[in-house]
């Protein structure tokens, strides 16, 4: 997307590049982090030692506001430019903000997106570091989880003394990048020598449950605990091997112990910003780390984070649970919407959404309705949409959307921080600082006692809107075999398709009566939860005909070009 600023055409990356960053140590000046938990990566990034969150213990958190969207379309939401902003207008006026978002896969990046550290003047710096490679995160994590598939492996060959069947072994290697070709492979072959064969897999790093483990631990201890905690597999006799038989913790734990630690950079306006920990909302939880919201907590009044994608996936995962297991509550919500995108789910194509259409629009409408709905009567926390503007849109499809959003008794603010930065956001700051002023309690969408099944449908019924679950042959006998091994009180982590509430991704706006298919589920005894695997949704996304890739490059200087 193109911005015109003074006659001339930009690009996210070019506004980026424009901007010179303040020195990390001012950004941990302004956030009230004293050099002595700073540990420098280079002039413009940081990690934040977690001795810094002993040392404020005692210290009040600030109003955790949560950003989510709409179901996604081509024609974009805007949700991480709109957080961006949203902390900016604080900062305009007169709040102490601080950001709290995920790092971006570089799969994305190369694949569709082309990056995702907010856009136009609503941006995080350095952006090409953030988008590529920034302080090894999601390295070190490919590492540790490669780590343990290696000694999986390994254990089988040098004589098997856990007994572990090939065949039962449920754990797979990662890689940070789209490569549908790593689906399903056969490794192992060639001889004795080189292995023993068996089927195997790829998920992409922000799939793996050691990306969810890092997310949720909340000190170097409890990060070991969890990796111990990982189920590799199954003996011959049907008894779980885990990462602890292995001894395979301590390794990990050594590989990840920096990676752990917060990411600390600036917004364009200068914003504090913590970027840690990545997990993909259809396919894992979709939050960024405990330990990064919780720093942040500690050094403002008013704390932005997003969750990813719409409020069925990002937003749930995010209530039931980050916020279940960790204590952390919301003050507000903002569900992010654009006039483009409500359109689309009211039918039109893309090439369409550039003229007035309020038929289309009051179709597509009931999307943002339903996602609005389900943060006020399932969560009860106080909510505002936040309409990312576009230049096409008219007054009176503003109006109609301000007009459906009061009769649910929600305001809707025009968000302009992609054009204007903070002076963009400053109406929708000041609805959120409102709103945050209200007394609101949290309730989560089913409770810990319920069973497996119980709370998969509650999910669809509740949050979804759907009528009925089906399961595949066998699903119901795993769960059930999972309870009995004690995993029934842990919340699901539904893996599903962003493009619908239901499981079908052409199912647009806000489908009901449809019946979600469960066709497997995993236990992540790690992170804690139970995987249920929809439709059919893929841990290892695809590059697309044309990906991003062949737009990026870098020229002699090593200045790069093609990050959107």
């Amino acid at each position: 997307m193109f911005l015109v600023y003074n006659g001339l055409m930009l690009t996210d990356i070019e506004i980026a590049q424009g901007v010179k960053p303040l020195p990390i140590m001012d950004i941990a000046a302004k956030a009230g982090i004293d050099e002595q938990f700073v540990e420098q990566y280079g002039r413009t990034k940081a990690k934040i030692d977690l001795s810094f969150l002993e040392s404020r213990k005692d210290s009040p958190d600030g109003n955790l506001i949560l950003v989510t969207a709409i179901t996604p379309t081509p024609a974009g939401e805007g949700k991480t430019t709109t957080t961006i902003g949203l902390a900016d207008g604080l900062r305009k006026i007169g709040k102490k903000s601080i950001l709290a978002l995920r790092e971006p896969s570089m799969g994305p990046v190369f694949g569709v997106k082309g990056g995702a550290a907010g856009g136009g003047y609503a941006q995080v710096i350095p952006m090409e570091e953030i988008n590529l490679h920034f302080t090894g995160d999601f390295h070190a994590i490919s590492a540790a989880n490669n780590l343990l598939a290696a000694m999986i492996d390994n254990h089988i060959f040098q004589g098997n003394e856990l007994g572990i069947n090939p065949t039962s072994v449920v754990w797979r290697r990662c890689v940070d990048m789209n490569d549908r070709q790593l689906r399903f492979v056969v490794d192992g072959l060639g001889g004795a020598k080189n292995g023993v064969p068996r089927e195997d897999g790829y998920d992409i790093t922000v799939a793996s449950e050691v990306m969810a483990i890092l997310c949720l631990s909340t000190s170097v201890s409890d990060l070991k605990e969890r990796l111990g905690r990982i189920i590799i597999g199954y003996s011959y006799e049907g008894n779980a091997v885990t990462a602890a038989d292995l001894k395979a913790a301590g390794a990990m734990t050594a590989i990840l112990k920096d990676a752990l630690k917060p990411n600390l950079v600036q917004s364009l306006e200068g914003t504090p910003a913590f970027i840690h920990g990545g997990p993909f909302a259809n396919i894992a939880h979709g939050c960024n780390s405990v330990l990064a919201t919780k720093m942040a907590l500690k050094c403002g009044d008013y704390i932005c984070t997003e969750a990813g994608f719409g409020a069925d996936l990002g937003a749930e995962k995010f209530m039931d649970i980050k916020c279940r297991t960790t204590g952390l509550r919301p003050k507000a919500v903002v569900v992010v919407a654009t006039v483009r995108a409500l359109k689309m789910h009211g039918g039109l194509k893309k090439d369409s959404l550039g003229s007035e259409d309020l038929e289309a629009l009051d179709k597509g409408l009931p999307n943002l309705l339903r996602h609005v709905s389900v943060m006020t009567d399932v969560y009860k926390i106080p909510c505002v949409v936040a309409v990312n503007r576009f230049p096409t849109d008219t007054e009176a499809e503003l109006e109609l959307v301000a007009r459906r959003c009061r009769e649910l008794g929600v305001n809707a603010v025009l968000s302009e921080v992609w054009g204007k930065g903070g002076e963009g956001g400053i109406a929708l700051a000041e609805e959120v600082v409102r709103l945050c002023k209200r007394e609101s309690s949290l309730e989560l969408t089913y409770e810990d006692s319920d069973s497996i099944e119980t709370k998969i449908s509650k999910v669809v019924r509740r949050i979804y809107g759907g009528s009925s679950v089906s399961y595949a042959p066998g699903v119901r006998t795993k769960i059930k075999r999972l309870e009995a091994a004690g995993f029934a009180s842990v919340p699901v982590c539904m893996a599903k398709t962003q493009y619908s509430f239901s499981d079908d991704p052409k199912k647009l706006c806000a489908p009901t009566g449809f019946t979600v298919t469960v066709r497997d589920v995993k236990i992540s005894a790690g992170a804690g939860f139970m995987v249920v695997y929809t439709g059919e949704i893929m841990t290892m996304p695809g590059l697309p005909k044309v990906p991003q890739a062949t737009v990026i490059d870098v020229d002699e200087s090593g200045k790069i070009t093609g990050l959107m």
